[in-house]
């Protein structure tokens, strides 16, 4: 019983795939473009910064008479929407943003569209990142970046730490001066799970745990409790960044598009300079992706097209401080420059990512 459950579950949600895409099947890219212009509007699922971007979509409205709504929401609330609407003949969200490290955990096939067969050709933009690839299901429109903010009228550029053993010796020369979050955001645990990369010999690409893998990272837990008492811990991604601005910190760890949108709503110094450290910190990004059974295919197909632009894609590195997901944008507004982008490594997977950092509350955190 439970397996003819099972098939027809299957059957149903590729049933529910074919009949909507085939709504677009064959048809121009022309003939897309008319009838998103008939459908009108397009309800794009963000979780983040959505007055910003209810206004960077702007242009989108004016050039194709189509209304953008970004309703109110949670990552996780979005996520419990699109899954709990899977089954139903037209669901509320025609355009889903996730992080990649999300979909990693999602079956894509099962729930969104083949982008791929429906979008003008355009080989530079981004598809897949960070080591996941999304099956054509979606497509790259937010990149980000962590690495280290710092006071320029402290630090000076040319003696930044690059190391462990330098970001020691500057702990050392200047305690409590530099702090990172363990919660709250994700800049604090790229960066101690980026120095303990470096310290220890495991294998970071695998999203494998085991207590053993865990007990293989002693020797950054050991160098993090044996400095503990040279460096702050912060309560969030926008603490550190604001302890920076008001002169408390001279250093923490930040992403590159949060201290970006910071410092153009004057929210923070403008001042305040960031860098990728050579040891290597964590960067990922967001994308979008049209459930099976969006209501307003077209129109959120015309949007992605748009989203995912060169020009767009420019205009979102100025207004944002993002790393363009398309080749051919103009990124001289990012705050590092590409020969630093270099040092970007992909972040660690679950579920030995969760692990490790609940290894290094448990005993460093707790041991403080």
């Amino acid at each position: 019983m439970l397996k003819k459950l099972a098939l027809a579950s299957a059957a149903l949600t590729a049933s529910i795939s074919l009949a909507f895409a085939g709504d677009l099947e064959n048809k121009s890219w022309d003939e897309i473009v008319a009838q998103a212009k008939e459908e009108g509007q397009v309800a794009w699922y963000v979780w983040y910064l959505r007055d910003d971007l209810r206004n960077a979509v702007k242009p989108f409205e004016e050039e194709y008479g189509i209304k953008v709504t970004i309703p109110e929401g949670t990552n996780q609330g979005n996520q419990d929407k699109l899954l709990a609407e899977r089954d139903r003949e037209e669901g509320d969200i025609d355009v889903m943003a996730l992080g990649y490290d999300a979909m990693a955990s999602k079956d894509m096939e099962a729930l969104f569209m083949d982008l791929s067969g429906y979008l003008p050709k355009d080989d530079d933009r981004v598809g897949s990142l960070v080591g996941i690839d999304p099956k054509g299901r979606a497509l790259a429109f937010w990149g980000n970046q962590t690495g280290i903010a710092y006071d320029p009228a402290k630090v000076d550029a040319s003696a930044l730490p690059q190391t462990p053993t330098e970001f020691a010796e500057f702990w050392a020369s200047n305690p409590g001066k530099f702090g990172f979050n363990f919660e709250k955001g994700g800049s604090g645990p790229s960066f101690h799970s980026n120095v303990m990369r470096n310290l220890s010999d495991v294998d970071f690409s695998s999203p494998d745990s085991s207590p053993e893998k865990l007990a293989k990272l002693k020797p950054g837990i050991e160098f993090f409790n044996e400095h503990g008492e040279n460096y702050v811990i912060t309560a969030s991604n926008a603490d550190s960044i604001i302890r920076v601005s008001d002169g408390e910190l001279w250093m923490v760890p930040a992403w590159e598009d949060h201290l970006a949108g910071l410092q153009k709503r004057g929210e923070v110094r403008s001042d305040i300079k960031f860098y990728i450290p050579a040891m290597g910190m964590s960067g990922g990004g967001n994308g979008v992706s049209i459930p099976n059974n969006a209501r307003n295919k077209a129109a959120a197909l015309v949007f992605i097209n748009w989203l995912t632009s060169a020009d767009t894609q420019s205009a979102f590195n100025r207004d944002f401080g993002t790393a363009p997901m398309h080749g051919k944008a103009d990124d001289s507004y990012a705050l590092v420059s590409n020969d630093q982008r270099a040092h970007r490594v992909d972040p660690a997977k679950d579920p030995f990512y969760k692990e490790l950092k609940d290894h290094f509350i448990e005993n460093v955190i707790l041991n403080r």
